[in-house]
């Protein structure tokens, strides 16, 4: 039996608008963490970090619909940055066709409101958030921004046929008011967290010779020493599954001047820095593979966007195809 799996961060699918209205009083509210005032005259609508966040572009969502449903087609889709599950079910219904008949998303910790999830044709069963996780070094505090998600994929039998666990990283964004340096360094402390708690609650998780996926957003290459926790389960190494990935099509060129473009085609995300630095081509969204599993690999996959500011994202999605 194929089943291709896949992960894809979304970039910011969000439903929110903003809107005016009347109101006769001036009650003061938390509307979904969102910050809303109420004067006589108008509602002002202030969100994270003091920016409105608007719904995603139409033609936007229109084109990573159709990389889904057109290119990637997968059985099994892990997502990220999306706002709530109603937008994920609004997504596949008005853009996929309901190509996916099972929808999972636990809201997580974010507060700018972005969780992952999972989109499925094959029956999902327990689905369970590790959003509530603490690190040993600081257990005030939830260790995930947003969250591990793990979801039990079914046969049809009833049977668990594979396990993905889901997740999204600390980024490398730095507020403008922080000392940059610091402010790099305690983001690269936390993903670093991050990385060993996932290793922990997989461990704890999974059985011996278990099947299973570790899939998203890591915000860091594969070779990264503040993700390499994680990829250690139990005493065993995971395996990469994009590491001989293939493009649906070659990189655009570099623009003249800003380097020679990637060095191999296993990536997914390109950031182009100020100043004289050439753009980085780095894989940041991954699938690994439990050492059960990776024998079932049968190929690996990115859809390369054709813009260099990505096309309805800014990662390319990527996907694995196993005889499961």
């Amino acid at each position: 039996m194929a089943v291709s799996l896949g992960t894809f961060n979304l970039n910011n699918l969000f439903s929110r608008y903003n809107f005016q209205a009347e109101v006769d009083g001036i009650p003061p509210q938390e509307a979904g963490g969102i910050a809303v005032t109420f004067t006589p005259d108008d509602v002002v609508v202030r969100t994270f970090m003091g920016r409105l966040v608007k719904a995603k572009d139409p033609n936007d969502t229109a084109t990573i619909a159709t990389r889904i449903r057109d290119v990637m087609n997968c059985d099994i889709l892990a997502v990220q940055e999306v706002e709530h599950v109603e937008i994920l079910r609004q997504f596949n219904r008005d853009n996929l066709n309901n190509l996916y008949p099972y929808v999972a998303l636990v809201e997580g910790n974010d507060p700018r409101m972005i969780d992952v999830g999972i989109l499925s044709k094959l029956p999902l069963g327990p689905i369970t958030s590790h959003q509530t996780a603490v690190h040993p070094d600081d257990p005030s505090k939830r260790v995930f921004g947003r969250d591990l998600l793990q979801v039990e994929v079914l046969k049809e039998n009833g049977d668990t046929l594979l396990t993905v666990y889901n997740t999204h990283l600390k980024s490398h964004f730095v507020p403008h008011d922080q000392d940059p340096v610091a402010g790099a360094a305690a983001a690269n402390a936390r993903r670093k967290r991050q990385a060993e708690m996932v290793s922990a609650i997989i461990s704890k998780q999974q059985r011996a010779g278990s099947k299973f996926v570790l899939v998203g957003d890591m915000n860091d290459p594969e070779d990264s020493p503040h993700i390499a926790p994680m990829l250690t389960v139990d005493g065993q190494a995971l395996i990469n599954g994009l590491a001989q990935a293939v493009e649906t099509r070659p990189a655009k060129p570099e623009t003249p001047g800003q380097g020679n473009g990637p060095a191999r085609p296993q990536w997914t995300h390109r950031f182009n820095p100020s100043g004289p630095e050439t753009p980085r081509y780095e894989l940041f969204d991954h699938i690994w593979l439990s050492p059960a599993l990776a024998p079932k690999l049968q190929s690996a996959h990115i859809d390369r966007r054709t813009k260099h500011g990505g096309d309805g994202s800014d990662h390319d999605p990527a996907w694995v195809v196993l005889d499961i």
